[in-house]
């Protein structure tokens, strides 16, 4: 049977395997990125009121009219834009905006630059547009981005970049100067940028989000993407949104019409109410994650390990190396799901090099007691390893 080779030969994602190995040996989780704990009830109650009291027949392709103009008004409050609801392309979450973004965007023989570490579905989706991703490798322990960096991977052939702010699987909210020097490259190259910015309200301290589309020349050549998962904590809902203008966004529209066509109607109802919640709730949620974090690793370095810094989304990262262990992050990860009872992502899983092989992945959007249990397993675990 012939198969598309490109599917045929790509192995199950990171997180379906160790959340698999999670369930196989009832371990903690702390591997796929998802909160336990209370989700929002205003929310809850809002997508159930729609459900029974509104259609439930196909939505507007683009989305629901009041949660393009709800999304408009919320980047514009945030990220100090100028949208209308013509700006906004509403998708049935955010790796879908991304694949419509890819398929519009991209064509047979175009090179991507990807920084890297990256979501692991950036080079798939580049690859089925007919792309080639040429990758740009961060290091730890800041994991700084530079222009001089990112032109190392240009050549005449690169089309678009892709650009993670914050930078998920290490936690990193890239500062002005980094996120200027992504626009810079992309200016003196004519490039399209894909800028994933889904963890943008899960910044931590003194930190502060900034949007490429907001840099001088860039809206016109960028197309954001925002999820309302990440946002709200309901990673399960799926609505991610794609904003742009132009024959930019209207491209990634119409490849979103043969992607997913349309999202639950109710779902986008639920998160049009969420997105007009005042600032100080989104900071309030961003303060209780960032105690999770604090929590943890401190929990973590008691224990005897090198914790790097999380400025945002809800990971934060163990240098292995550094804390006295002499394996990879991946063999670290398997013995630590099956003898340990906690499961972990290794970032080598996010690269297409060497350079992060030591460096383990946790998720710290988990209950006190869980945060406490994992830690005092991981350490049982580096004692008996070290």
């Amino acid at each position: 049977m012939r198969l598309n080779s490109l599917f045929d030969g790509l192995p199950t994602t990171v997180f379906e395997t160790m959340s698999g190995l999670a369930r196989a040996h009832g371990a903690i989780n702390l591997g796929q990125g998802f909160p336990d704990g209370r989700e929002p009830a205003d929310l809850l109650a809002s997508a159930a009121r729609a459900l029974t009291e509104r259609g439930n027949q196909y939505p507007p392709s683009r989305g629901l009219p009041e949660l393009r103009a709800a999304a408009a008004a919320f980047y514009n409050r945030f990220d100090g834009l100028a949208l209308t609801a013509e700006n906004l392309v509403v998708t049935s979450g955010a790796t879908e905006a991304l694949a419509a973004a890819f398929l519009a965007t991209i064509s047979p023989g175009d090179e991507v630059v990807v920084v890297e570490p990256a979501y692991d579905a950036y080079r798939p989706l580049i690859e089925r547009a007919g792309g080639a991703a040429r990758t740009v490798a961060l290091t730890p322990p800041h994991w700084r981005l530079t222009a001089d960096l990112l032109e190392t991977a240009v050549t005449p052939r690169t089309r678009a970049l892709v650009f993670n702010n914050p930078l998920n699987p290490v936690g990193r909210a890239f500062s002005r100067e980094e996120v200027e020097a992504v626009a810079a490259v992309c200016l003196k190259h004519d490039l399209i940028a894909i800028s994933d910015e889904v963890w943008e309200r899960l910044v931590y301290d003194d930190c502060r989000h900034v949007s490429l589309s907001s840099v001088a020349g860039m809206f016109e050549r960028t197309l954001k993407i925002g999820s309302a998962g990440k946002l709200f904590g309901l990673t399960g809902w799926k609505v991610g949104l794609m904003i742009g203008g132009g024959a930019l966004l209207e491209a990634a529209a119409k490849a979103h019409q043969y992607l997913t066509f349309t999202t639950a109607p109710n779902l986008q109802a639920a998160v049009a109410e969420g997105l007009a919640w005042p600032m100080e709730r989104f900071e309030v949620q961003a303060r209780s994650l960032a105690r999770s974090r604090d929590r943890l690793a401190a929990a973590l370095t008691a224990e005897g390990f090198q914790v790097l810094p999380s400025e945002a989304t809800y990971f934060l990262c163990l240098d292995l190396a550094a804390s006295g262990l002499s394996m990879t992050a991946q063999a670290f990860a398997e013995r630590a799901v099956a003898e340990h009872g906690v499961a972990g992502i290794p970032v080598s899983a996010f690269m297409s090099g060497p350079a992060a092989d030591g460096v383990l992945r946790l998720c710290f959007a988990k209950p006190d007691a869980m945060l406490d249990q994992a830690a005092e397993r991981l350490g049982q675990a580096r004692r008996a390893w070290a």
